[in-house]
């Protein structure tokens, strides 16, 4: 039952996007702005419709009133390609920091690039630096949303934190609020693979972090507000009516916390 409602998903999934691409497609050189993120808001809430109704993956959002109305610097947890669809409709105008190679992919990076998202080369060194903040400045400064994960890649769910250095640099350049949130996506929609656990995913925004510490404090609070608040959804989920298998790292990191809270 598993595999049939994880592959009912990903064909409604692929569906939804052929269908919406062809649609839209005729339009696309004459789409402005803000159409481009509509389209892109309807594909994303009808993908989250379609894990819900297909694989029972449901969706509880808390904290959302923190999310900011205009411009500002949002650091999510990556676990999974969930989280590059489910933010998008919360925000108002969001824009993605993504590979830059992900619009070269035929019809889905025309539309990436359309919406406004901002291409990043991580090989780029310091120029890349320069250049991915003078993009989410202008976005900023336009009442846009920037969503940076802060680990740069998806990470299996309990594996240890490894932040990259793009997240500093965009918090000492905008100096705008850093808005961190929390989730469990990695325990249902696994990364490399084609299975969807029936459970719920949280999302948890936590309490903005403000601008003007400095690069070595803002890090340590990020860290520490945004891996407890991890930590604290997957012994959740691990203990909830329909718990979902635990990775390895998931399973090690749930028994660490256990162990530290009866000690």
């Amino acid at each position: 039952m598993l595999i049939l409602r994880s592959l009912l998903f990903q064909a409604a999934f692929y569906l939804i996007m052929a269908i919406i691409l062809a649609v839209t497609l005729p339009f696309f050189f004459f789409l402005p702005h803000r159409a481009a993120i509509a389209v892109v808001k309807f594909w994303t809430a009808s993908s989250m419709w379609a894990l819900r109704v297909f694989a029972g993956t449901k969706i509880e959002v808390r904290g959302i009133e923190k999310l900011p109305k205009g411009g500002g610097l949002i650091a999510p947890k990556h676990q999974s390609a969930f989280e590059t669809m489910a933010l998008f409709p919360m925000l108002d105008d969001p824009t993605y920091v993504m590979k830059r190679q992900l619009m070269w992919i035929p019809l889905f990076g025309w539309y990436t690039w359309k919406a406004g998202m901002i291409p990043v080369d991580r090989a780029g060194g310091s120029k890349a630096l320069r250049k991915l903040a003078a993009d989410a400045k202008e976005a900023v400064q336009e009442g846009r949303q920037v969503i940076l994960f802060p680990e740069g890649t998806r990470r299996t769910a309990g594996s240890p934190p490894d932040y990259k250095f793009g997240i500093i640099h965009l918090y000492r350049e905008l100096k705008v609020p850093v808005v961190p949130i929390a989730m469990n996506s990695g325990l249902y929609w696994p990364r490399k693979s084609f299975l969807r656990f029936p459970g719920t995913i949280v999302i948890e925004v936590l309490d903005p972090i403000p601008p003007g510490l400095d690069s070595k404090t803002f890090l340590a609070t990020l860290i520490g507000v945004l891996e407890p608040a991890t930590d604290k959804l997957l012994v959740e989920a691990a203990e909830g009516p329909l718990p979902p298998p635990l990775p390895p790292e998931a399973a090690s990191r749930i028994d660490t916390i256990r162990a530290s809270q009866s000690a």
